[in-house]
């Protein structure tokens, strides 16, 4: 359930993020784009994500963290990418400042709504 929840969570963020960058944008069916891209996002972040945070370890610490932000632009860019050209999903990442806007919007709305909507009974 709270799988679910946090899908749903990272869906609304992309949203977010394809409304407010000129650089994201969703073609075709909306609700099915964005809900197959969250399910890619969060792949790529349980995956892929941590082997870059390895590699780019001297980085972040070096940036005090501020790297991680970079590495969060990536994994989005990454997820358009392979929505895109794997799964022929219209999810569209046009650039990195693009995808560094809409990483810090997804972080920003996906740990809001985490704040306010709290999954009950664990």
């Amino acid at each position: 359930m709270k799988l679910l929840f946090q899908w749903l969570i990272t869906a609304a963020a992309l949203v977010a993020a394809a409304y407010v960058v000129p650089g994201i944008r969703v073609e075709g069916n909306g609700l099915t784009v964005v809900l197959v891209t969250a399910v890619i996002l969060g792949v790529v972040n349980t995956f892929i994500r941590p082997v870059l945070a390895f590699l780019s370890c001297g980085f972040i610490i070096l940036t005090m963290g501020l790297f991680m932000l970079v590495l969060n632009a990536l994994s989005l860019w990454l997820a358009s990418s392979i929505a895109v050209n794997w799964f022929d999903v219209g999810f569209y990442v046009d650039g990195f400042w693009p995808a560094f806007l809409g990483a810090l919007i997804v972080s920003v709305v996906s740990f809001l709504l985490s704040l306010v909507l709290k999954p009950g009974g664990d």
